[in-house]
């Protein structure tokens, strides 16, 4: 059987549209469960129900595969609130901060995620850009801020702002202490804005009367 313009057709399986998102969540929640070393592609390969050399055909290794799909969990976006405070800004960032940090997956990306900065550089570079764009978002928050008159210090360091609660919460993935919960967000908050206003009762009476 031949076409119009005397091609044969083409035979075989159609194309899954949706096998490369069915792999990359698979490659994720190995990745999740079991690093880098753990993961196989027989076994994403298995738990995506597809064949190895449909994962060769888009993939060339399993490092391309792994870093593909490290690109897709450092894309989860924690949202960017414009509530008319820096109080009500970072207490909603971090809430949803410690509700993610302290998930079961949250722990396991943290993880996951200084063990292949030490052994992969691409994602190190991933890691680093996720951080550069929470501190550019923040950075948008506090210029926010200042702009209503809130009072913000000239010399506020926003890369901190950002780095020291992302260490607390790797400090607490790697040594298995409990996580921040939503009852110490509004501490967690009085402990940045100390850092950027010099006293953070102060920033959080003119927020009460404002709301008043």
């Amino acid at each position: 059987m031949e076409t119009n313009n005397g091609e044969r057709p083409r035979r075989g399986r159609p194309r899954d549209p949706e096998a490369e998102p069915r792999i990359r969540r698979h490659a994720i929640q190995l990745l999740l469960e079991r690093g880098f070393d753990g993961m196989t592609v027989d076994d994403v390969a298995e738990a995506a129900g597809v064949g190895k050399a449909t994962i060769y055909r888009r993939w060339a290794s399993k490092e391309d595969l792994a870093h593909d799909a490290m690109t897709q969990v450092f894309s989860i976006e924690i949202p960017d609130p414009d509530t008319g405070s820096i109080v009500g800004d970072l207490t909603q960032v971090y809430a949803d901060a410690v509700v993610f940090a302290g998930s079961k997956e949250g722990v396991a990306l943290i993880r996951l995620a200084l063990s292949e900065i030490n052994r992969d550089p691409q994602t190190a570079a991933l890691y680093r850009n996720f951080l550069q764009h929470r501190v550019a978002l923040t950075a948008a928050a506090v210029d926010r801020a200042r702009a209503r008159g809130e009072k913000i210090r000239p010399d506020a360091d926003v890369p901190v702002m950002v780095q020291w609660l992302a260490g607390l919460l790797i400090v607490r993935a790697v040594t298995g202490e409990p996580m921040p919960g939503p009852d110490d967000v509004e501490d967690l908050v009085r402990m940045t804005l100390f850092g950027i206003c010099g006293d953070p009762a102060t920033t959080v009476r003119d927020r009460s009367a404002a709301e008043r």
